[in-house]
């Protein structure tokens, strides 16, 4: 057994996975709260991981925690988790999704000479919702707890010092700090200089190890606490897209992974750094040793759940309702910023809904426009991606949204790509448990190409695939232009 863990923003998932039968064990999951204000800001607390990871691992069978012999941890992108030198976590944690440090992102890029040298030179600008601007913020508006400050975790590489007491960090997830050098996988001085010139970052940073690297062995303590074996090694982990990416296949080019979660996420795997100079596409490494360019949408099923709760209907019907209406909501547009939105760059943004009539205002046509809008939005990240000149030939759907048969039919229909879908759709925390399975064959010496051991692990499931349809696209292609027209139209109000 291999256990794959996901710290996510709604939930902590873990996955156990068996590696002589290849397929999944068992798979538990905990729900997790979020701190929200009208400001933008979105945190949880770190003790709540810990509280929700000792609740999914106490379901688990005794007789298959026995059996593990290898953890990898995946987390959620960008969030600062903030530790003293004696472990303790200083300040809730800021996610991927607070925009509340939008003043931070413009302090920094004008320390450092601006954006354009900010993506010249480590491949990605400062945005809201990276690491970089959280620690600043940490610093203007908590001073004592900054004071404290001994050590920058994500919120994976938390849930590794917990696990094993090592602080270390992996260069995936590190280059969504903001402070990554993408190209030498290394920390860009310069740039922690202008997160704060008063102190040297480089003594909070933690190392940074390589991808198929174990961190650290399962303390006894803690194996204890969470009935676990002691002693397992500890693979680096990585954030969520990356392993997502592990879990999906997705090491080698070609492929295009979609992830339908609370965020809307699609990324290619590279063997060489892709840096947009306009800054849509993130410029990440991979948790596999090459790039992972990654565009990133702030609301995906966000808009759906808003709206399916706005009428009070459970999951199997909205399903139907969204169904039985027509391709472009009849006129219906949502732009669906209900939570800011980092693609296109606008932290202060607020949902709309355009062109709304006597004839097409009805629930189903709000419910598909909802659905639409977050998909229209990932679209736009698939064209940037050709522009850099990324071939895409595949599309492997993951996220909550693939176990729906209308999301799925929906991205196949405006992507144009025909979508498969694995037989779990666990991306993240199966991708964590396969990472997990390779870290420990090289620790027994068997040096096997990663991307043989997924071709030999994952499977599809083919009931589930779906083609585009021809009319449906045709139709789709004028709405997404529309789509494109309603952006740069509200872009002025919340510039």
């Amino acid at each position: 057994m291999f256990l794959g863990i996901d710290v996510g923003t709604q939930s902590v998932k873990a996955l156990l996975y068996d590696s002589d039968r290849r397929c999944v064990a068992d798979i538990r999951s905990a729900p997790l709260r979020l701190i929200s204000a009208s400001d933008g800001t979105r945190e949880q607390r770190a003790a709540w991981w810990l509280t929700a990871l000792d609740q999914c691992l106490a379901e688990l069978k005794t007789a298959d925690k026995a059996n593990i012999q290898a953890v990898a941890v995946s987390g959620q992108q960008h969030g600062f988790v903030p530790v003293s030198s004696n472990g303790e976590v200083l300040a809730p944690v800021k996610l991927w999704c607070d925009t509340s440090t939008a003043a931070e992102c413009e302090q920094i890029t004008r320390r450092f000479g601006g954006q354009e040298r900010c993506i010249n030179e480590l491949g990605n600008a400062i945005l809201p919702g990276y690491t970089a601007p959280k620690i600043l913020w940490l610093k203007n508006h908590m001073p004592d707890a900054y004071a404290k400050l001994s050590t920058i975790l994500l919120p994976h590489d938390y849930i590794n010092f917990y696990l094993t007491g090592k602080r270390a960090m992996e260069c995936g997830d590190a280059s969504g700090t903001g402070m990554l050098d993408i190209r030498q996988r290394k920390w860009h001085e310069g740039m922690l200089a202008a997160v704060d010139p008063d102190r040297d970052l480089r003594a909070v940073l933690p190392n940074l190890v390589a991808a198929d690297a174990s961190i650290g062995h399962l303390g006894a303590q803690v194996a204890a606490t969470l009935g676990l074996p002691a002693g397992i090694p500890v693979a680096s982990g990585g954030g969520d897209n990356m392993m997502s990416a592990i879990g999906t296949g997705n090491v080698s080019p070609g492929r295009l992974t979609v992830s339908l979660g609370t965020s809307g996420t699609l990324f290619t795997s590279t063997d060489k750094p892709i840096i947009d100079a306009q800054g849509v596409v993130a410029g990440f490494c991979s948790s596999t040793g090459g790039w992972l360019p990654l565009f990133c949408t702030m609301n995906c099923t966000v808009s759906t759940e808003l709206t399916r709760k706005l009428f009070t209907m459970d999951v199997t019907e909205l399903e139907q309702r969204v169904a039985s209406t027509s391709v472009g909501s009849r006129g219906v547009m949502t732009v669906p910023f209900f939570n800011g939105e980092r693609t296109p760059n606008l932290p202060n943004a607020k949902g709309c809904i355009f062109g709304l009539d006597e004839s097409n205002y009805t629930p189903e046509n709000m419910l598909r426009s909802a659905m639409e809008s977050s998909i229209y939005g990932l679209r736009s990240g698939l064209d940037a991606l050709r522009q850099l000149g990324c071939h895409i030939d595949t599309l492997r759907l993951t996220g909550g949204g693939a176990g729906s048969d209308v999301w799925r039919q929906m991205v196949a229909d405006i992507f144009d790509l025909p979508v498969s879908v694995q037989t779990s759709d666990e991306g993240a925390a199966l991708g964590a448990a396969l990472q997990a399975l390779w870290m420990f064959q090289r620790l027994q010496g068997q040096n096997i190409p990663l991307q043989a051991l997924l071709d030999e692990h994952l499977t599809l499931d083919p009931m589930r695939a779906c083609v585009p349809n021809k009319d449906s696209v045709r139709e789709y292609k004028l709405f997404y232009v529309e789509y494109l027209r309603q952006i740069e139209t509200i872009k002025t109000l919340y510039v």
